[in-house]
């Protein structure tokens, strides 16, 4: 995957966080990226313990084999929880695309009570585990744009 496809697969990814955000759902958004470059499922964030990229994997690996999943690529809007990256580890997709960070995300929710941001990244779960998976991100040309969704929900 080009750079230029990375950056168009994550103003996807933010098109369906900014589509949660207007269903009331917190601000974030994946998608599944096949070896073709075809987006394969796209999924927004549902709560706080429903995270976009959890709930996208877990239909993802009911759907394809795991040697399949390998080939892919989850592209997210912000870098994964360690829950999140724990469940991509889990299911087998091989690379992540990130475009901010999630201390940028922490910087403006603070210590909001429905997103209790962790400090851990998303490198360091996926280096604990057997299993070399890519990661790319972030993206600081346009984080900005994709953290614009979350600086007035949070503080509602």
């Amino acid at each position: 995957m080009t750079r230029d496809q990375m950056l168009a697969h994550l103003r996807s990814a933010d098109a369906v966080a900014r589509e949660a955000a207007a269903h009331g759902h917190h601000p974030f958004g994946c998608v599944l990226v096949g070896p073709d470059d075809r987006v394969l499922m796209r999924q927004g964030n549902l709560d706080t313990v429903r995270h976009a990229e959890t709930e996208l994997v877990r239909r993802a690996a009911a759907a394809y084999e795991p040697e399949f999943l390998w080939q892919c690529t989850l592209v997210s809007t912000g870098e994964p929880c360690a829950m999140c990256a724990g469940t991509m580890y889990w299911a087998n997709i091989g690379r992540l695309v990130y475009g901010y960070e999630e201390t940028d995300l922490l910087a403006l929710t603070g210590d909001h009570e429905e997103n209790p941001t962790m400090n851990l990244a998303s490198r360091t779960v996926f280096a604990s585990g057997q299993k070399t998976i890519e990661v790319f991100g972030p993206f600081p040309e346009i984080a900005d744009e994709l953290l614009a969704p979350h600086r007035d929900f949070w503080k509602r």
